[in-house]
């Protein structure tokens, strides 16, 4: 169910593995979110994109970021780091969404500021559950802080 005042979200995933990618596409298809997709592989390109630097200049503004902690290059906490410490960003909300589980990982995410921290889960069904639940949260109930809207 879609709130009357719906308008499509603009969602990051940073996530360096397609089969992940590809599961988080398709459970929002299925639940025919009201929203564009986009993918970045690594830290380096999501930040550019947020910030809209270089070939991301026409990037549209994004609402929402789904990330990995696991990423190669600048990994996923130093992004949450980087998004949180600057001011045109630090208002997106950020889930981490990742296969790890360890404590360390979750108190830091949130000491630096994540929004979320959701543990993937390995199996098809619960991928996609997990993605109807974000859209009943996320996309449908939460009031994002859209800078262009």
């Amino acid at each position: 169910m879609l709130q009357p005042e719906a308008s499509h979200i603009e969602i990051l995933m940073i996530e360096d593995n397609p089969g992940d990618v590809r599961l988080a596409r398709e459970g929002l298809k299925r639940v025919k979110a009201l929203n564009n997709f986009h993918v970045a592989e690594d830290g380096e390109t999501g930040l550019a994109m947020l910030r809209k630097e270089g070939e991301h200049a026409n990037v549209p503004t994004l609402d929402l970021v789904l990330l990995d902690l696991n990423l190669p290059g600048i990994n996923g906490q130093e992004v949450l780091q980087q998004i949180k410490g600057d001011p045109e960003l630090e208002h997106i909300p950020v889930i981490i969404l990742t296969s790890s589980e360890a404590k360390e990982d979750v108190l830091r995410s949130y000491k630096l500021k994540a929004n979320a921290y959701i543990t993937k889960p390995v199996e098809f069904l619960n991928f996609m559950n997990l993605m109807k639940s974000l859209d009943g949260f996320w996309l449908t109930f939460v009031k994002l802080p859209r800078r262009d809207a």
